[in-house]
């Protein structure tokens, strides 16, 4: 479940980081009672952060696929990247 917290519980620096650390998610900052900030980990941000970049390339190869409209064998392509990299 996603935590809110308003902005005056950024004065306390040491429970937001513990919360973010422990919940490993992001900690969502309201002020006035509207979203302002969101607050995360590093290990929380790299993680989302690793998801986009492997959901990027899958709509990239789906892109390509639609375009192109080929395929290659899985086979065929770790022999291939076994050959050109292992000798």
């Amino acid at each position: 479940m996603p935590q809110i917290r308003p902005i005056t519980d950024l004065r306390n620096t040491n429970e937001i980081s513990e919360l973010c650390h422990s919940n490993e998610e992001p900690v969502f900052i309201t002020k006035n009672g509207y979203g302002d900030l969101v607050v995360m980990s590093i290990e929380t941000y790299e993680a989302m952060l690793g998801e986009y970049e492997l959901d990027d390339a899958i709509a990239e190869a789906e892109a390509e696929y639609i375009t192109n409209g080929k395929l290659i064998d899985a086979r065929e392509a770790l022999s291939s990247l076994r050959r050109r990299h292992f000798g």
